[in-house]
């Protein structure tokens, strides 16, 4: 298999600077675009996570066929990428690039970590749930459970593409990083990882990685990190550093890499968020047929 690796660093301009989101045009609904369904699912109990459960839905754009597998991206803590007034509006970028041409046509799953399914649902996803587990945790596990489970829960009503060029997989923090582990340990199944704020210090082992992906063959994925400079920095690490060392072992092993560095931002989804269209632009490039 051939590697055509392209390498970025970008180090993002003055507008940026503060803890602002900038509102992209594709973050704007458009009546005079199709627009796609967004619908909630029934709760979903693992039997790979046993006793958990956890909420999620599915993006089906307007341009889906029935006789078309369709590309696919999931998206970590989902609940957090849905909102029409959020940061990230990801089913109206979704509309404007599917129908620009700029992305396939593309399903969406948006899945939250899994809770004790004993307990009463937590009011954050980022609490009292099995989202450090599932998430910083290295290995397949959470992988095999996208595979196993959830993916063809989905398939039996919405084809989807088993081409791995045509499934990404997308994350922040430490949702960032688990994206990351799923194409890592499966790039059989997933090749494009999109990750901001990625959680690569020791939380649960992920600061490693630098060193296994300078030790480790080369695997065909493209990977999309964002952070910031002002991003955290604690016991368990540098964030801003460690996404600098994960993109110079990227970089040094010749994938197909790209960095987009902010100045100033917290540990949030501000930037993120504003370059999300950009983001998937350079993610699904060659991947349209004109």
């Amino acid at each position: 298999m051939r590697f055509f690796p392209i390498v970025f660093l970008a180090l993002l301009s003055p507008v940026f600077a503060a803890d602002v989101f900038v509102e992209a045009p594709e973050h704007r609904e458009n009546a005079a675009i199709p627009r796609g369904t967004v619908t909630k699912m029934p709760p979903w109990e693992s039997q790979i996570y046993p006793g958990t459960v956890r909420d999620w839905a599915i993006y089906v754009p307007a341009q889906s066929k029935p006789e078309q597998p369709a590309a696919l991206m999931i998206f970590n803590d989902g609940h957090d990428y849905l909102g029409p007034k959020g940061n990230w509006r990801v089913p109206t970028v979704f509309d404007h690039l599917i129908a620009e041409g700029a992305m396939p046509p593309t399903i969406a799953i948006f899945i939250d970590p899994g809770h004790d399914k004993t307990k009463e649902k937590p009011q954050s996803a980022w609490k009292n749930s099995n989202r450090s587990l599932e998430y910083n945790s290295l290995g397949d596990r959470y992988a095999r459970f996208l595979i196993e489970e959830i993916i063809p829960e989905v398939e039996k009503t919405h084809p989807i593409s088993k081409d791995p060029e045509l499934r990404a997989i997308c994350g922040a923090s430490s949702g960032g990083i688990v994206s990351f582990t799923v194409a890592w340990e499966r790039p059989d199944q997933f090749r494009k990882v999109l990750s901001t704020i990625g959680s690569f210090v020791n939380l649960a082992g992920g600061n490693a990685y630098p060193s296994l992906i300078r030790k480790t063959e080369r695997k065909p994925l493209r990977v999309f990190l964002e952070d910031s400079t002002g991003d955290l920095d604690n016991p368990f690490g540098n964030w801003p550093l460690a996404n600098q060392q994960m993109f110079a072992a990227l970089k040094y092993m010749k994938y197909d890499v790209r960095f987009d560095l902010a100045e100033g931002y917290g540990h949030n989804s501000m930037h993120g968020g504003s370059i999300l269209p950009e983001a998937l632009r350079w993610l699904w490039r060659d991947t349209v047929k004109k």
